[in-house]
């Protein structure tokens, strides 16, 4: 089973930005569709965004998109989510999971192997 490692969280102003990455132990990473979640105290988690295996096709929330960009580097095993534009409301723990085929997933059954998550915070 992959094992992901992400980073990159923390406490910033609202309309700042965070880059998170999520490294990934195995290079069945490259195989793989890859996907960013998040989970707000009291809330369900949340699709943020996934990219397709190549990197050619991406699909963002509504909450996030024109905001966030997702990314992946297969040589260094690592997915990124630019957050830019970030807004009180998207304070949560963010996760990275491994898709389970190379095409995008917007649901959560999609994807396997979940990291154990980074905090972002943003203050009003």
């Amino acid at each position: 089973q992959v094992k992901l490692i992400e980073s990159g969280g923390g406490l910033v102003q609202a309309g700042g930005s965070l880059r998170l990455s999520c490294a990934a132990s195995e290079r069945t990473f490259s195989s793989r569709a890859m996907g960013w979640f998040r989970q707000a105290p009291g809330k369900e988690r949340e699709f943020v965004a996934a990219i397709a295996s190549s990197g050619a096709f991406t699909t963002y929330a509504d909450s996030v998109k024109g905001r966030f960009t997702i990314s992946r580097d297969n040589g260094k095993n690592t997915v990124y989510l630019q957050m830019s534009s970030l807004k009180p409301e998207d304070t949560a723990v963010y996760y990275c999971a491994v898709g389970i085929t190379s095409s995008i997933q917007r649901g959560s059954r999609g994807y396997e192997s979940w990291g154990q998550g980074t905090q972002v915070t943003v203050s009003s």
